[in-house]
């Protein structure tokens, strides 16, 4: 990758967004890939009735945020860079849409379950595996008991298990699984069936029903954003989990 490659590509086409998360292999998000995803979508939004997240190459949605940017001196710019797409993506009634393929893990499930519609390859894998690195998903904490209920959204976030996408629809999480193949003509059908309905309706529809059932989202986000910087990060177990990954070795868990 080039030095002046860009991270994110955004294009805009009738009234839709395409937003591509483009860092290959895994589409890892760093903290400057966070400010572009921001600043693309403060330049796409106003413009736009539809928002479509997809990722580059044949392997992954996103993986994730960049584990080193969870150490110490950079974990609180990261979760303000991140954080700051989930709070813009909240005040705003366009419909998003994630198209995920290959590996949707950690940040990128959190950005792909967001949205209002989840399309997804069968060979597509989910999960928040943060508890392994001794940390937790932040978004997820807020997003995922409402979702999906608190006994399933517990399962994942304490075990970091991955999921198929068969799995995650059962769940509730993805609202269409599709052959590998045939992701870009399912959204393309999706897109069809949204484009003949108004567009103020549409978006009245989607701000009445995501905002009677989670008009906390910011306030709870919030108070997670504390626990994680003023309490998490501040444990011997957390700085040890991101260490080991990044070591490349199994952590030692003290407990504290």
């Amino acid at each position: 990758m080039t030095k002046d490659h860009e991270t994110i590509q955004l294009r805009l086409e009738n009234r839709v967004a395409w937003i591509t998360l483009d860092r290959p292999p895994l589409n890892i998000l760093d903290i400057p890939m966070m400010e572009a995803l921001d600043a693309a979508l403060a330049r796409a939004l106003s413009k736009s009735d539809f928002v479509v997240f997809q990722g580059a190459g044949p392997k992954s949605f996103s993986a994730g945020a960049e584990i080193a940017d969870h150490s110490s001196e950079r974990v609180a710019k990261m979760l303000s860079a991140f954080h700051a797409v989930f709070r813009r993506l909240a005040a705003t009634d366009c419909v998003k849409i994630a198209a995920v393929h290959g590996f949707c893990l950690g940040g990128g499930m959190e950005l792909a379950t967001f949205c209002d519609f989840v399309l997804a390859t069968e060979s597509a894998q989910f999960g928040q595996p943060e508890i392994k690195l001794g940390c937790f998903p932040p978004v997820a904490m807020v997003t995922l008991p409402a979702l999906i209920g608190m006994r399933a959204a517990a399962h994942l976030i304490l075990t970091g298990r991955q999921i198929s996408a068969n799995e995650a629809q059962r769940l509730g999480l993805v609202t269409r699984v599709v052959a590998d193949q045939e992701l870009r003509a399912e959204l393309d059908q999706l897109l069809d069936e949204l484009r003949v309905l108004s567009p103020a309706v549409l978006q009245l529809t989607r701000k009445t029903l995501w905002r009677s059932h989670s008009a906390d989202f910011v306030k709870q986000l919030e108070e997670v954003e504390r626990v994680y910087l003023s309490m998490l990060m501040k444990t011997h177990d957390a700085q040890e989990g991101i260490r080991a990954f990044l070591e490349k070795r199994q952590p030692a868990w003290k407990g504290r």
